[in-house]
């Protein structure tokens, strides 16, 4: 048949399998078509990047080195809550680690040596979310920790104050904590 594309199967340039004429014609001429905008696919790049680069600076603090460096911060007695208190939502969180992301089964992300949950705390892309720290989750992956202790403050400053964090009131309230912070030289 003159003119008809044939159908019969052909080898494919590598030699590998065979291909139609047809299909390989049809890959040829499908018109492109685009799933996302350039302007979300660029958010998707910059939060995929913002993520490594948190990763690739993520720090596991020991429990001295954090319990000073929560010091420095000011969390000694915040809102009534010694250090000890501070220090042992942070091992029982994340293992002091501060890249720690743990996916929810809703969507929402748990972020950092607090777990700081996204659902209403921070941004991870997700318009709807509150945002009520005002930052964007991969800021609680940081290794130096402002970001995170902002949150943390604002979050204690609610009602349920460090009950806000099912883990605190699990392993550590109501416990003699003050092991976390002995022999810390503070």
């Amino acid at each position: 048949m003159a003119g008809e594309a044939s159908l019969s199967p052909t080898l494919s340039q590598s030699g590998e399998g065979l291909a139609s004429a047809n299909s390989v014609e049809a890959e040829c001429w499908a018109p492109r078509r685009q799933l996302h905008s350039r302007g979300s696919m660029k958010l998707v790049l910059v939060s995929l990047l913002s993520c490594l680069m948190a990763i690739s600076e993520a720090k596991v603090y020991s429990r001295c080195e954090l319990a000073r460096t929560l010091q420095e911060f000011g969390l000694e007695g915040y809102r009534g809550y010694s250090l000890a208190n501070w220090i042992c939502l942070g091992y029982f969180s994340s293992g002091f680690n501060t890249a720690a992301v743990d996916h929810e089964a809703d969507g929402s992300t748990n972020n950092g040596i607090f777990q700081i949950n996204s659902r209403k705390w921070c941004n991870n892309f997700d318009l709807k979310a509150p945002n009520l720290c005002h930052m964007y989750c991969t800021d609680l992956l940081n290794p130096n920790l402002r970001d995170t202790v902002i949150c943390a403050m604002k979050i204690v400053q609610g009602p349920r104050g460090l009950a806000s964090w099912e883990t605190w009131r699990h392993h550590c309230q109501g416990k003699d904590l003050n092991d976390w912070v002995d022999g810390c030289d503070l």
